[in-house]
């Protein structure tokens, strides 16, 4: 684990901890973490890892949809859940090699 992981880390616990102390609205809580992830994306866009970056840009969308309110509406939950599942893919994808580099100029 890198700097980066330990930011990403603790942002996520103080989201939390902010979470269960205040209660705030959804959308409020969607911005907040949609703010926050979307920082991280830039980070590892100026670091020259892309992949990951695009893994946090999907967990934006991820932090939109809840802001829309996923709550009975299976839609909602259905692109929510593909979202993570697909931010978690490209985030293991580029931390593990598994995705090539394709914006390297040879």
């Amino acid at each position: 684990m890198d700097a980066f992981d330990w930011v990403a880390v603790l942002g996520f616990g103080g989201v939390i901890v902010l979470t269960t102390m205040v209660d705030p609205e959804p959308i409020l809580l969607s911005a907040l973490l949609g703010g926050f992830v979307l920082s991280l994306a830039v980070w590892r866009f100026y670091q020259g890892l892309v992949w990951e970056a695009l893994g946090w840009l999907v967990w934006v969308g991820a932090a939109v949809i809840v802001g829309l309110g996923i709550e009975g509406e299976t839609l909602l939950q259905v692109l929510f859940t593909s979202s993570i599942f697909l931010g978690l893919l490209l985030l293991l994808g580029g931390r593990l090699g598994l995705l090539p580099n394709v914006w390297a100029a040879d």
